[in-house]
C-alpha cells in the first residue's frame, strides 16, 4: 500500500441541518468522524487522517457547524449541542454510512461524548481528546463559571468572557493572527506561563484576555504556514460562530435534563495531556469513568502535552487511536 500523505485528502461539502458541513476524508473502510474545537477547524486532525487511512479506515474531519466552509446561522441559540449533535448524524448518513466511531478534541470532545449519548444508534464508539465526559446535570453552568473568578471577582474565568456577544470578537477579530498565535502558545506545552505566572484562563476585569498570553513565539508544533491555514478562515468567516458553542451551555443544560447522570455505554477513549488544565481542573470527571464510562478500554494522559494534544504530540496520538481502533467490533 502507497504511504498515505495529508495531501491525498477528498474535500466535500455535505448537507445538514444547517444547511451544509464541510468534510475533509482520507482513506477507504469503517467511518471514523472526528471533530474539532476552538478555535480550530478540520485542519487540526491533518496529522490524523493520513495515519488512520493508512491502518485501513475512512477519515472524515469536519468544520463545526459556524466554523470554515460549513454553515454558519445567525440565531446564537443554533449552536445548542443538540443541533451539533444532529450535524453529525447527518454527516455519517451523507457519507453513506449507517454508523461511525466519533472522536472529538476540545469542545469536539464534548460534542462526540453528546453525539454518542444522544444517538448510540449512530455512534457505536467514541473517543475524546483532552476533555473528559462529563454527564449532563448539576449546577447551571453559567452560575459555576461566575463563580471561578479569582482574587475577590477582579478576574473573570475565560469562559464567562466568551458567553457576552460581541464582547471576545472585539478583542480577536482586529487581528485573528497574533490573537490566535497568543491563545495555542498559552496553552501549549512549550510556550505556557511559566508555574506562578498569571493563568491566561482568566480576564483582569477591564483587560483583555490576551493581556496574560506569552508573546516569545510559536509553539513547536505550529509552523506559519499552519497559523497561516487558521488565521485565513477566522479572518473570512469571523468568530461569533466559533463562540456561540460557549453561548448556548444554559440551553444546553436545560435541553438536556432528561440525560441528566446518564453513562456513556460504548466502547470509549480517552487522552489527555499532563500540563492541559481540562487534565488537572477536570480529574474528578476522569476519577468517576468507571461509572460515566463504563466501555472505557483505554485511558492515557501524555506527559509534556499540553491541550492541543494530537498537534504536540502527532505520532503517539495516532498510535493510541489506531491501536483503540483496532479493538472495536467490525461494524
Amino acid at each position: 500500500m502507497p504511504q498515505q500523505t495529508a495531501n491525498d485528502v477528498k474535500h466535500r461539502l455535505v448537507p445538514s441541518p444547517a444547511g451544509r458541513v464541510h468534510v475533509v476524508e482520507q482513506g477507504e473502510g469503517p467511518l471514523v468522524l472526528l471533530v474539532h474545537g476552538f478555535p480550530e477547524s478540520w485542519y487540526s486532525w491533518r496529522h490524523q487522517l493520513p495515519a488512520l487511512a493508512a491502518a485501513g479506515y475512512r477519515a472524515a474531519a469536519l468544520d463545526v457547524r459556524g466554523y470554515g466552509r460549513s454553515s454558519k446561522p445567525r440565531p446564537t441559540d443554533a449552536y445548542r449541542m443538540r443541533e451539533l449533535v444532529a450535524d453529525n448524524a447527518a454527516v455519517v448518513h451523507a457519507l453513506g454510512e449507517g454508523s461511525a466511531t466519533i472522536v472529538g478534541h476540545d469542545w469536539g470532545a464534548t460534542i462526540a461524548a453528546h453525539s454518542a449519548l444522544l444517538r448510540p444508534d449512530v455512534f457505536h464508539a467514541v473517543g475524546l481528546l483532552s476533555v473528559p465526559y462529563t454527564p449532563p446535570g448539576g449546577p447551571m453552568p453559567s452560575e459555576v463559571f461566575a463563580q471561578m473568578g479569582a482574587t475577590g471577582g477582579e478576574e473573570e474565568f475565560y469562559v464567562s468572557y466568551f458567553q457576552e456577544p460581541g464582547r471576545a470578537e472585539a478583542e480577536i477579530e482586529p487581528d485573528v493572527r497574533g490573537w490566535l498565535t497568543g491563545f495555542y502558545a498559552a496553552l501549549s506545552a512549550d510556550t505556557m506561563p511559566a508555574a506562578g505566572s498569571p493563568d491566561p484562563h482568566f480576564v483582569t476585569r477591564g483587560g483583555k484576555l490576551r493581556d496574560r498570553f506569552p508573546t516569545g513565539g510559536l509553539p513547536a508544533w505550529l509552523t506559519e504556514e499552519d497559523l497561516d491555514v487558521y488565521a485565513a478562515e477566522f479572518e473570512r468567516t469571523g468568530l461569533t460562530g466559533a463562540l456561540n458553542r460557549y453561548r448556548n451551555m444554559d440551553r444546553d443544560w436545560a435541553d438536556l435534563t432528561p440525560f441528566n447522570g446518564a453513562p456513556i455505554t460504548q466502547p470509549s477513549l480517552f487522552i489527555g495531556g499532563a500540563l492541559d488544565a481540562s487534565t488537572t481542573w477536570l480529574a474528578a470527571a476522569i476519577e468517576a469513568f468507571p461509572a460515566t464510562l463504563p466501555g472505557l478500554s483505554s485511558s492515557h494522559i501524555l506527559e509534556d502535552c499540553g491541550h492541543w494534544l494530537q498537534q504536540e504530540h502527532p505520532e503517539q496520538t495516532n498510535h493510541l487511536l489506531t491501536t483503540w481502533l483496532s479493538t472495536l467490533p467490525k461494524p
